[in-house]
């Protein structure tokens, strides 16, 4: 049975995992660009830029886009302590896993429930995007009624069916297996990446103004510029999430303790970078920055006026592409997290869950789970459309508690002088795993330092973000609300999970002391 300071590797992956108590289940057959896929879809820049991108213009104005590599270091912070879990516990379930042996089993619990309800909601979100791009290419995508403005009747109930479409076929695929997953996903990660060059290319080429203006902060009329801009990093805040799938993944994936932690990284900074180019080139090439529409209409008005017709709706195709393939990420990583929990025998319904079909090597239960979840939530948006779109927008915040929850212990576990990691551990090819080094603990502080100022800022009730209209107390207090009902709603989760529970034999699967 493993412990904290984890065993070298034995050279065999599936011995290997017995050293943590598991036996292979899942089939390996991920691949080192398979891995960085795995995060980058879930990142999805294409699809939560030009959601996002607007928010953060319409509070910062064109210096908005300074926000975003402030936000993107933060983030790779913590990668950076991600990737040195990574090297060290590759498993699935990261966050929980991670998370129960820093800290102990019930903490790690919460971390990976927390984790759970952010994906569901987040793959909602990502589904629920097709209704702004697919009746632009084609009118024919408008199924139901003629608005397809996703504010009127037509076009929510529209959003709806177009999304529970797309949550029913990646459930399918799902279920088929990972190679599938993986080959879908590879292809959409390409296209996403091409597509994303392409605009910025085309953008700069139809630029016309200089790069000083990006230093202004136009129209801001929110009080002081330090409050503007913290509001305006909601859009990077947003986006540069779901890094961590790559590991999530990592029982999928060959030579797991070198590729995931290097993977994650990449697949951060590469989201990073072209995200980064999008927003620059958006303001640059903007018709107007002052007639409203790029606050509202973000990218989506720029691309649509400078980049007309054909080139346009090439261009919305593979912003499609990626909202396909960033739902079906999402899903499987979540499907990793429920899977993870289930083996423990920490979920309801634990033997379901953690089956696995041995032809297609894939826990198709907990797939379907994980769909189900998040067509429940897409159905609420049957009900007031401010509040699910409430929903949306403070998901976001539950799953940076997740990450802190993780940095956070593993930064109390350097404080307290332990030996948090074998220095002289090795990956799958013999080589020094992936370290901080004597960096660790500062890199590590910062980490939680930064994660906690995001929290506290994406949490704060500000009215102009959550409750733009006024007038509706429960929305401004909503993210509040939503993490504390989460929380809440675990807690009597746990209690019904653990109702006979075997508090040993949970500690010993961790390596831990008797809760």
């Amino acid at each position: 049975m493993a412990t904290n300071v984890i065993e070298q590797p034995t050279g065999n992956e599936s011995r290997d995992l017995e050293t943590f108590g598991y036996r292979q289940q899942l089939h390996r057959r991920m691949g080192r660009f398979a891995s960085f896929a795995a995060g980058f879809s879930f990142i999805s820049v294409l699809t939560a830029v030009f959601q996002l991108a607007g928010l953060g213009f319409s509070f910062g104005g064109p210096a908005f886009v300074w926000t975003w590599p402030v936000v993107l270091c933060g983030q790779l912070l913590v990668a950076l302590c991600f990737a040195e879990l990574a090297a060290r516990y590759p498993l699935s379930g990261a966050i929980y896993q991670w998370a129960s042996r820093l800290a102990n089993p019930a903490f790690g619990w919460f971390a990976g429930w927390i984790m759970i309800i952010g994906q569901v909601v987040v793959m909602t979100s990502a589904a629920i995007a097709l209704q702004v791009v697919l009746p632009e290419i084609w009118s024919g995508f408008q199924l139901i009624g003629g608005d397809p403005s996703p504010t009127s009747t037509t076009g929510v109930h529209n959003a709806i069916l177009l999304a529970a479409i797309l949550i029913g076929a990646t459930t399918t695929v799902n279920i088929i297996g990972i190679r599938l997953m993986a080959l879908i996903n590879n292809f959409g990660v390409i296209s996403e990446i091409s597509g994303a060059i392409l605009i910025i290319v085309l953008l700069i080429m139809h630029s016309g103004r200089s790069e000083g203006v990006l230093v202004s902060t136009g129209t801001v009329s929110h009080t002081g510029y330090f409050g503007a801009l913290l509001c305006a990093s909601f859009t990077a805040a947003y986006v540069l999430v779901g890094f961590d799938s790559a590991s999530e993944m990592s029982e999928e994936t060959q030579n797991a303790r070198r590729i995931a932690p290097r993977t994650t990284l990449r697949a951060l900074s590469a989201a990073g970078i072209l995200g980064f180019g999008i927003i620059v080139a958006m303001v640059l090439a903007a018709p107007s920055l002052t007639d409203g529409r790029l606050g509202t209409e973000g990218p989506a008005y720029v691309v649509a006026t400078v980049l007309s017709g054909t080139t346009g709706k090439i261009l919305l195709s593979m912003v499609a592409i990626a909202i396909c393939v960033a739902t079906l990420a999402i899903q499987t990583a979540g499907s990793r997290m429920l899977f993870s929990m289930a083996r423990d025998k920490r979920t309801l319904f634990h033997g379901l869950l953690s089956y696995v079909p041995q032809r297609t090597g894939t826990p198709a239960a907990a797939a379907i789970a994980i769909g189900l979840g998040a067509t429940a939530v897409l159905l609420l948006n049957l009900g007031p459309q401010a509040a699910f779109v409430a929903m949306e927008s403070t998901c976001i915040i539950i799953i940076y508690l997740a990450y802190l929850m993780v940095t956070s212990a593993m930064l109390a576990r350097r404080l307290r002088g332990e030996r948090v990691f074998d220095v002289d551990a090795v990956d799958d090819e013999g080589r020094r795993a992936f370290s901080m080094g004597r960096a660790g603990l500062w890199l590590n502080a910062a980490a939680v330092a930064y994660g906690a100022g995001m929290f506290v800022n994406l949490i704060w009730p500000r009215q102009e973000i959550y409750d733009p209209q006024g007038g509706h107390w429960y929305l401004q207090y909503f993210p509040l609300m939503f993490t504390a009902g989460t929380i809440l709603v675990g807690a009597l989760v746990y209690g019904a999970v653990h109702r006979t529970p075997q508090p040993v034999k949970v500690a010993q699967q961790f390596g831990l002391a008797a809760e």
